[in-house]
């Protein structure tokens, strides 16, 4: 066991005998729970302690508000800015664990789930129902946790984020209280959203254990194409052009030439290593049909060299699993170091103004940052890939990581479109918000007096 505050040990105890041996302290669980995803460097809690239901998280809130010490929610671990890492120590709450769906309302297009539950396990429940949940992330994160980190992903364009699709939560607060925010109503105008309030919130105001979900219909008909370009300005404008037709788009994702190659090394593809867009079209068959050509057209007017529609719903599947593959390949262009996987987003029409600034930065120092992205959101994604080992290397990583911030927000834009603050973008809140993140602060003060939930991340107090 790891040495512990006297706070945190007197909390062990207190704890100890409601959970057995689902409170841990061994070093290799310890470790994993405060490592991730995340670029930033390790920070592993004093324990961790495995819920299975609100009302254990809500003892583990009680106990450890009572002894102030810090509680780090865990779900999937699939966090890139740190949010699970635990620099002040304390306990991992690790809810991983609860993941039953608890009712499928499939004649108001709603669900509730518990906060473990995975969005691709909960789309395997949805099949035979004809309905689905649109966020789609390249990772296998838990609901909880996108929801915490006000997650979007490939379908954004279409469906919106978690934002959106959150219609009500229950709640853990600090000291152990249960509420429950919004409901299965798909508008109200009773009080303060508290709903959203603690989406986004990353669990520094409290623990989301279940969630109501909006779902949608399965789309009648659905295209796929992967339509390659002479450079990122000629896609880009394709992109533009295509939103402002009020297309039925629910993907369109961009890469530049070194991830096309990355991509073909790690997917043993022959694809063109261009400027390339991933698009998805659905509505019903005739719309569908119209739209398609109507992307085509606009795709030759900017410049497209190749254009390929999937022919059968395989070829589709085949298409989306190798952009879901786009992170693991640029990791494998230089195996073993770090990457900072940077996450503006910017108003549709700065979009290829501040891909082409950030490349003309990027080329004069020589370093390797393939770029992907959600592009028909303004949202786009740049891997700096860098040896932690090497300072300089690493000093000209975080640059252009900044650099790039610093840009978006120029443009009207954010340091941050999906992926949270956590501990890794919290730099830039006071840039991006100025005295609104004193608001921020206060609400964290009055919901959290003890600074127990996730110290330490979005900003500090």
């Amino acid at each position: 066991m790891t040495s512990t505050t006297p706070a945190t040990s007197a909390a062990l105890v207190g704890l100890a005998p409601h959970f057995g041996d689902r409170l841990l302290t061994s070093a290799a669980v310890r470790d994993q729970h405060g490592a991730a995803e995340s670029w930033l460097p390790a920070a592993a809690p004093d324990a961790v302690v495995m819920a299975q239901s609100t009302e254990e998280v809500a003892r583990v809130l009680a106990v450890c508000h009572d002894h102030g010490v810090p509680v780090i929610p865990f779900g999937g671990g699939s966090s890139i800015e740190g949010q699970v890492l635990a620099p002040k120590g304390g306990i991992s709450l690790d809810v991983s664990g609860m993941d039953r769906i608890l009712a499928i309302h499939a004649e108001d297009m709603d669900c509730v789930v518990q906060c473990g539950v995975t969005r691709q396990r909960l789309n395997e429940e949805l099949r035979a129902t004809g309905l689905f949940f649109p966020v789609d992330l390249g990772a296998q994160a838990t609901l909880g946790g996108m929801a915490s980190t006000r997650a979007s992903g490939t379908t954004t364009v279409r469906y919106g984020s978690m934002r959106e699709l959150v219609l009500g939560l229950t709640v853990v607060l600090p000291d152990g209280q249960v509420i429950r925010t919004g409901g299965r109503a798909r508008k109200s105008a009773a009080g303060y959203d508290l709903t959203h309030l603690f989406v986004g919130a990353e669990g520094t105001l409290g623990v989301i254990t279940e969630l109501t979900l909006r779902l949608f219909g399965t789309p009648e008909a659905a295209q796929s194409l992967l339509c390659s370009f002479p450079d990122l300005d000629a896609a880009t404008a394709c992109v533009v052009a295509a939103q402002h037709c009020g297309l039925g788009l629910t993907r369109i994702e961009l890469a530049d030439d070194l991830q096309m190659a990355a991509i073909n090394a790690w997917c043993a593809a022959a694809l063109p290593e261009t400027a390339t867009l991933w698009v998805e079209i659905t509505g019903s068959d005739p719309a569908v049909g119209h739209d398609v050509a109507l992307f085509q057209d606009l795709a030759r007017d900017a410049g497209a060299t190749r254009i390929e529609p999937a022919a059968t719903a395989e070829d589709a599947t085949r298409l989306w699993r190798i952009r879901h593959e786009a992170l693991y390949a640029n990791r494998a262009l230089r195996p073993g170091i770090k990457g900072i996987s940077t996450d503006v987003c910017v108003p549709l029409s700065r979009l290829p103004d501040c891909i082409a600034a950030i490349k003309t930065e990027i080329a004069a120092t020589g370093l390797v940052a393939p770029l992907i992205g959600h592009v028909g959101d303004g949202n786009f994604h740049l891997v700096l890939l860098f040896d932690p080992a090497d300072p300089q290397e690493t000093e000209t990583a975080r640059t252009i990581n900044r650099r790039l911030v610093e840009l978006a927000l120029s443009m009207g834009g954010t340091s941050t479109g999906e992926h949270g603050v956590g501990l890794g973008k919290k730099a830039y809140m006071e840039a991006e918000h100025g005295p609104a993140l004193d608001l921020m602060r206060r609400l964290k003060r009055a919901v959290d007096p003890r600074g127990i939930m996730n110290p330490g991340k979005i900003f500090d107090l």
